[in-house]
């Protein structure tokens, strides 16, 4: 199994490096904008800011996973699968939490960034999982994909959120 995964550890240091990096920026976002925060947004913010959180942190840990020396195709197979089944019911439950909140009416693009793409992507990394015992290399490339897009899915959310945010802070200090 080593032999296959050789060559990827830059691919995740980065990806990994930029999820950490990038959840941190979040936290700080989220801190700033306190003020702006009431109750009906606390759920708001649990269906469209925590998500985000969530998926930086996946790519981190999938980027952990698959660096972790001596894996063997089970153990690798078992992780990825794990993540990716784990994955896929957290981004079903933000779907539910996304249509019962009133903060924010979503719009076709929200659905498709903050709901349809993660489901998306987790479903993909759950498939990369069970094709690892039959073709390695190319699973690991359908990881490699499914990291990459929650990461772009985490930078879109990341700034869609800020900006609502930001957006939200305006109107209410020209009340």
């Amino acid at each position: 199994m080593s032999s296959t995964l050789s060559g990827w550890d830059n691919f995740y240091v980065i990806v990994g490096s930029s999820a950490a990096a990038l959840t941190g920026l979040q936290f700080v976002v989220i801190a700033l904008t306190s003020e702006v925060r009431s109750a009906a947004s606390t759920s708001t913010l649990g269906a469209f800011a925590t998500p985000t959180i969530v998926h930086f942190c996946a790519v981190l840990l999938i980027a952990a996973v698959v660096t972790t020396p001596g894996h063997t195709v089970l153990t690798l197979t078992a992780a990825l699968i794990a993540v990716g089944l784990a994955g896929t019911v957290y981004a079903t439950t933000v779907i539910i939490q996304a249509r019962k909140q009133r903060g924010y009416k979503p719009v076709l693009e929200d659905w498709i960034w903050h709901a349809g793409l993660p489901v998306v992507a987790y479903v993909w990394l759950f498939a990369g999982g069970v094709f690892v015992p039959r073709a390695p290399a190319a699973a690991l490339y359908c990881v490699a994909g499914a990291v990459l897009l929650l990461l772009f899915i985490g930078i879109h959310n990341a700034w869609d959120a800020a900006v609502w945010m930001t957006s939200r802070a305006a109107r209410r200090s020209r009340r």
